[in-house]
C-alpha cells in the first residue's frame, strides 16, 4: 500500500505554493498530524492558509462498524483560510490538528455540512469555537488514489460564532451559508462578528 501522505503534500504544494511553517501534533490513540502554513499569494496576498497533513493516512471508519476497513472509506484533509495580520491565527495549529485527529480519536466521519467544535477559541481572542465543513474542490482539487482507495478530499473550514453554530443546528448548513452570502460576510476575517440571524 503506497503511503498517501507524500502525494497529499505534493497536491497541497501544487495548489497553494510552498509552506513557510509546519507543526506536528500527536494525540493519544492517533497518528501524528502535521499542520502546514502557506503564506498569502496571488491577487489576495493577505490570505494565509493552514492545511492538515496526516488525516488522510487512514480512511474514516463508520463509527457503527464492528471492524474498521483499512482500505475503503472517505479520506480527507482540512484547509482553513484567514486574513493575515489581523489576529494571532498562528495559534490555530493545535485546534486544527485536534479536528484532523477526531476521526481516529472519536470515530467521527468528517463530511461537508458537518459542524466541528474545538470547545475553545480557535486562536487567542477568536470569536469562533467551531467550524462548518464546506464542499471540497474549489481551492485544492481532490487527489485520486489507485483503486480501491477513495480519493482524498480537501475540505475547507468556515469558522462559526457560537450563535451561528446554534442557528445552523436548527436551520442547516445550506441556510447558514445562504445567510452569509446574502449579507456579504467575509468568512476569512478572523475577527468578524456574527451574521444577523433574525
Amino acid at each position: 500500500m503506497a503511503d498517501v501522505l507524500p502525494l497529499v503534500e505534493a497536491r497541497l504544494c501544487t495548489a497553494l505554493g510552498e509552506p513557510d511553517a509546519r507543526a506536528a501534533v500527536t494525540f493519544l490513540g492517533a497518528d501524528r498530524i502535521e499542520v502546514l502554513r502557506f503564506p498569502g499569494g496571488g491577487p489576495e496576498g493577505d490570505i494565509v492558509r493552514y492545511a492538515t497533513l496526516g488525516m488522510s493516512a487512514q480512511p474514516m471508519a463508520d463509527p457503527t462498524a464492528v471492524l474498521a476497513d483499512p482500505v475503503k472509506g472517505a479520506r480527507a484533509e482540512l484547509v482553513l483560510s484567514v486574513r493575515a495580520g489581523l489576529a494571532e491565527t498562528g495559534k490555530v495549529l493545535r485546534p486544527l490538528a485536534a479536528l484532523a485527529a477526531s476521526p481516529q480519536v472519536e470515530g467521527v466521519v468528517v463530511a461537508p455540512g458537518a459542524s466541528l467544535d474545538v470547545g475553545e477559541p480557535l486562536w487567542p481572542g477568536a470569536p469562533f469555537t467551531s467550524v462548518l465543513v464546506a464542499e471540497p474542490g474549489g481551492l485544492v482539487e481532490d487527489l485520486e488514489l489507485d483503486a480501491p482507495l477513495d480519493p482524498v478530499r480537501f475540505l475547507p473550514l468556515l469558522p462559526m460564532t457560537p450563535n451561528e453554530a446554534a442557528w445552523k443546528r436548527v436551520h442547516g448548513a445550506q441556510a447558514l451559508q445562504e445567510r452569509w452570502l446574502t449579507h456579504g460576510t467575509d468568512l476569512r476575517d478572523p475577527s468578524r462578528k456574527s451574521v444577523p440571524l433574525e
